[in-house]
């Protein structure tokens, strides 16, 4: 908890002066409320006959003024609040999603994307709003029990007896209900991740639900997770009232107590009506003080789950881009040559001890298509995965090289997350975001013209369906590419990797929704163009091989370059 508390902290410090300012606010309630209370008195005592000294319109003017001055103080105090809550949560928001994104991609792969999308939303929004209610309210009920204090000792400290009435309890209480605290904080975030990350790939998945008609079962997955979610609150909930009965119970003691000795004090003499209304006055303060206090004991512990959850993520290993500069300098400096990619003996293994590569090689100059072969599983995306750095070697060497390599004194960066500026890539699937046609291509090149745009689209062979929609290139792609075929989808892909003109271009069966002629005629585009780009595709169909210079088959964990004849027997066999 004092790791996650200097977590914490260490977000509060940047809004310090804010943070001071709303905790002053709050204490200047403390003493506006402190002065109601000795007008009140002198109102009570004067209405009663107790003091004949003829200031009650006086009195009954601050009084309306002191009201005023709180109704300001508490509009101030909400809008500093309000101010303060919304600028810690874009911080806070904002640094855990970019600390995500850096994250070691292998490490974050062991985490559903609902468990992030919780840790990142409900888990930072109870730091931001921990951060504003936790911190300045220890120091505010501690203002309020010390002034509390200081008025009952100062006048009748036999009033402390009774308003300390309820701290044993409560400390009792608290101590009691800690551990089963932490317990239920725990629970209901893993649960609250369970149900948003189903609820997440549900809809994702929509399509796959409708086509196998499982709407039913997920219906019932989606009542059983919410029943989970039910009955632990509900536990939680059954502890709270008989917690909640038992201090009202107290309090009812306390406050009664505290009432008739009052009055006792009053009937003997000891004090006037208007000190009476004082004192319970402030032996309530003294004692809501007292609970305030206790009851962050609670907030602490949500505080510091949440804090806990965030610092799983962010306590992971970060990928390195300490090469930026570097890599742009290197990439400017070659860009008219190009870059070449060389792995010499790399090995590469699962976190469980699976053994994917040991001892692989592979060669790709500029102006080349090098092919990527192998049943599925055997490595090939894997293979792509390490040159983009998202997973790293346990062996060998991976780099890229300045121009064809043939020189001796080439210059050679190890592949490294910096490298990626180097990459443009097609990953499987429908990768188009949400967005018109001209935004998902700009997403790459912000500075793209529509002409650069048109051209990529042609030399992908996208531009043949682009330009008869109504539209053109504004025309809106839905979320996971929808409105467009798995075919189109992939000819966007391509256009927007051509766009970037990267030096090295990855095919991860990106032609794969292609008809033969199609396939054909974007590779041949690719290779058409003046710029020196490095290509790999990897591909099932030995259809693609024909048009690659070189075609490496991933065999016994090692990438061996496959003679024409075992290509065209590959091709005669499919």
């Amino acid at each position: 908890m004092w790791r996650q508390t200097k977590f914490i902290y260490s977000y509060a410090r940047n809004n310090f002066f804010a943070i001071v300012f709303y905790t002053f606010l709050g204490m200047s309630q403390s003493l506006v409320s402190l002065g109601m209370s000795y007008i009140s008195k002198d109102l009570v005592d004067e209405i009663t006959g107790y003091t004949f000294d003829g200031t009650l319109i006086r009195n009954f003017v601050i009084m309306i003024g002191i009201t005023m001055a709180t109704s300001v103080i508490s509009q101030i105090t909400s809008y500093i609040s309000a101010k303060i809550s919304m600028k810690v949560s874009c911080e806070v928001s904002n640094d855990i999603f970019e600390k995500i994104l850096v994250t070691d991609w292998e490490s974050l792969t062991n985490y559903h994307t609902g468990d992030l999308l919780t840790r990142w939303g409900s888990d930072t929004g109870a730091i931001s709003t921990g951060i504003l209610s936790f911190i300045p309210n220890i120091f505010i009920y501690s203002f309020n029990f010390i002034i509390a204090f200081w008025v009952l000792i100062r006048n009748d400290w036999t009033f402390i007896l009774f308003a300390f009435g309820s701290f044993p309890v409560s400390i009792l209480l608290s101590k009691t209900l800690l551990t089963r605290m932490v317990r239920n904080n725990k629970r209901s975030a893993e649960m609250s991740a369970k149900l948003s990350g189903f609820n997440q790939e549900t809809f994702s998945n929509i399509q796959t639900i409708k086509a196998f008609d499982l709407i039913k079962l997920y219906t019932d997955k989606l009542k059983k997770n919410q029943q989970e979610v039910i009955d632990m609150k509900l536990e939680f909930q059954r502890m709270s009232i008989w917690t909640s009965l038992l201090m009202t119970f107290v309090g009812l003691v306390v406050s009664n107590a505290t009432y008739g000795w009052g009055i006792y004090r009053v009937w003997s003499g000891s004090i006037s009506y208007g000190t009476m209304t004082l004192f319970l006055t402030q032996a309530s303060n003294l004692t809501s003080s007292t609970k305030s206090l206790t009851s962050l004991v609670p907030s602490i512990i949500s505080l510091t789950t949440s804090a806990g959850r965030l610092m799983d993520i962010i306590d992971m290993p970060r990928e390195d881009y300490s090469n930026d500069d570097k890599v742009v300098e290197f990439m400017e400096k070659h860009r008219s040559e190009g870059v070449s990619l060389e792995l010499k003996d790399v090995d590469y293994s699962y976190a469980n001890g699976n053994l994917v590569f040991d001892g692989a090689d592979i060669e790709v100059r500029p102006h080349e298509i090098v092919g990527l072969v192998g049943p599925s599983g055997e490595g090939k995306t894997t293979m792509l995965r390490l040159l983009l750095s998202l997973m790293k070697t346990t062996g060998g060497t991976a780099e890229v090289v300045a121009g064809d390599g043939s020189y001796y004194d080439a210059e050679r960066i190890p592949l490294t997350p910096s490298t990626r500026k180097l990459f443009s890539y097609v990953p499987q699937g429908n990768t188009m975001l949400s967005g018109t046609i001209a935004e998902n291509m700009r997403n790459v090149k912000q500075d793209a013209t529509d002409e650069e745009i048109i051209e990529a689209l042609k030399a992908a062979c996208a531009w043949d369906f682009v330009e008869k929609l109504p539209d053109g290139i504004e025309s809106v792609i839905k979320e996971r590419g929808g409105g467009f075929s798995e075919g189109q989808a992939q000819r966007l892909s391509i256009a927007r990797s051509i766009l970037r003109k990267s030096p090295i271009l990855l095919l991860d069966e990106a032609t794969s929704a292609l008809d033969v002629a199609t396939e054909r005629r974007v590779l041949k585009n690719i290779m058409k163009d003046d710029y020196p780009r490095t290509c790999i595709v990897t591909t099932h169909r030995p259809t693609v091989l024909s048009a690659c210079n070189r075609v490496y088959a991933i065999k016994d964990k090692k990438c061996v370059i496959l003679s024409e004849e075992e290509i065209e027997k590959m091709s005669h066999d499919f």
